[in-house]
């Protein structure tokens, strides 16, 4: 990696690419009757994934950018549950028939907040619901600090086959500095409870460019998780945005690494995983060679969603619980943000969908530009515009941005062949950027690009 580009890139802001068009381009021209109308046209052969939000967590970590809130009490997750069923119910109505689903993702928040009595019934309902495939990856966000052996019983009995534990940083200086306190131990304690209960696929969510983080830190964190062998490892830089996510904003500007100090610290977590063995996937995930992450890079099939990488092949992912997101062949859908606002509207028999996006032909060109950029650091333009009916002569014109990351060695560009170099690849984002023509509106929402 190159430092001269992390200072000359790195202050940009730009999406993660985890959709195109991004979040922040949704309307509420798209409601829950484009919504109903999607579901119904749903292909008889579509599988689906799906994705349920648990918005709450027993403490707030500063650093948080997610749509969640504190809850001391069990009373309002129980409420929540409930219109979750609820939703699920509804969804199904307008598909009206039991769709198959390859991929259940549960996020938040804290999902294991849940009672696990609650969880087991959620699943069940799910899968009475649904044909849930025997080889589904059922996945579940996990807070190791409040992870009981009751959930770790209720999620084995529920098929849960793969775990995501928060871990960021050990070192307490940072610890302290993002409200959340924890050891060692309990991410052990977590780790080793998962593997003996058979959820065996154990991932572990790193952070960089956190407060008073150093080098010396971030690698201290990744020997001591190194000790637990997880089989990923995803590692994000931290998102800044205070004026979005007020709880950031207990976290002050001096105490933050600048662009250089964030890419070197990136730089040697990159260096010290592939060293311990995990082959590097994309711009921030990391997998043992016979993961299947692993072998989806290997087969050209890796895939990007709102979870990040994937191997997630579904053409329809759907979102239950407040702020979920959900796509479908016709576009992007997105509940409601607010828990009371999308628990009253389940209630009332509604779909909860209040804004989303409808992809143009252009968009579902531009989409797989980006996304094969985002996970293969290439893509034949050539082969993607035949695809779509366009010429690649006339998207590379449409790419000003292009020629800048061209001449510095960004990008190496043979005819339409585009490639990413080796020592480049931390700045694939701007290279994506490059093809995202809805950029310019949008970009200060977004996190810096190193």
């Amino acid at each position: 990696m190159r430092a001269d580009l992390a200072a000359c890139y790195g202050q940009e802001r730009l999406p993660r690419y985890t959709s195109y068009p991004t979040a922040p381009h949704f309307s509420a021209a798209i409601g829950p009757g484009i919504y109903a109308d999607w579901l119904k046209a749903i292909p008889r052969q579509a599988t689906a994934s799906l994705y349920l939000h648990v918005p709450f967590c027993r403490s707030m970590c500063w650093y948080c950018g997610c749509h969640t809130t504190v809850a001391r009490r069990d009373e309002p997750i129980a409420v929540y549950e409930s219109a979750l069923r609820c939703e699920i119910d509804q969804v199904v109505r307008q598909i009206d028939r039991r769709i198959r689903v390859e991929h259940i993702h549960f996020g938040g928040g804290t999902p294991t907040i849940m009672a696990p009595e609650s969880f087991t019934d959620l699943i069940g309902l799910i899968r009475h619901s649904f044909f849930v495939a025997p080889s589904a990856e059922v996945a579940v966000e996990i807070d190791p600090r409040t992870l009981s052996p009751q959930m770790i019983e209720a999620m084995a009995l529920g098929g849960v086959n793969r775990a995501s534990l928060g871990v960021q940083s050990f070192d307490p200086k940072v610890q302290r500095a993002i409200n959340r306190m924890q050891d060692f131990e309990q991410t052990e304690a977590a780790t080793t409870g998962l593997r003996r209960a058979g959820v065996s696929g154990i991932n572990f969510d790193l952070i960089y460019g956190l407060p008073h983080q150093t080098v010396e830190s971030c690698l201290d964190t990744v020997a001591r998780c190194l000790e637990l062998r997880p089989d990923r490892f995803s590692v994000f830089g931290y998102a800044h945005v205070p004026g979005f996510k007020k709880y950031q904003q207990k976290i002050k500007e001096e105490w933050l690494p600048d662009s250089l100090e964030r890419h070197e610290q990136a730089s040697r977590i990159a260096e010290a995983l592939r060293e311990a063995g995990y082959v590097q996937i994309g711009l921030d995930h990391f997998a043992l060679p016979d993961d299947s992450m692993a072998r989806a890079l290997q087969a050209g099939t890796l895939r990007r969603n709102f979870q990040g990488y994937t191997t997630d092949q579904s053409s329809v992912l759907l979102g239950f619980g407040a702020s979920a997101i959900g796509r479908l062949p016709q576009g992007f859908v997105q509940n409601e943000v607010a828990i009371a606002a999308y628990a009253q509207a389940v209630a009332q028999g509604r779909l909860a969908t209040v804004r989303g996006y409808g992809l143009t032909d252009e968009d579902r060109l531009r989409a797989e530009i980006i996304e094969r950029i985002m996970c293969d650091f290439a893509v034949d333009l050539d082969q993607v515009c035949a695809r779509h009916g366009s010429a690649a002569d006339a998207v590379l014109q449409s790419a000003p941005r292009l020629r800048d990351l061209v001449t510095d060695g960004i990008v190496e560009l043979d005819g339409t062949s585009l490639a990413v170099p080796a020592d480049s690849r931390f700045l694939v984002r701007s290279v994506a950027a490059a093809f995202d023509t809805h950029l310019d509106q949008s970009q200060r929402l977004h996190s810096r690009a190193v």
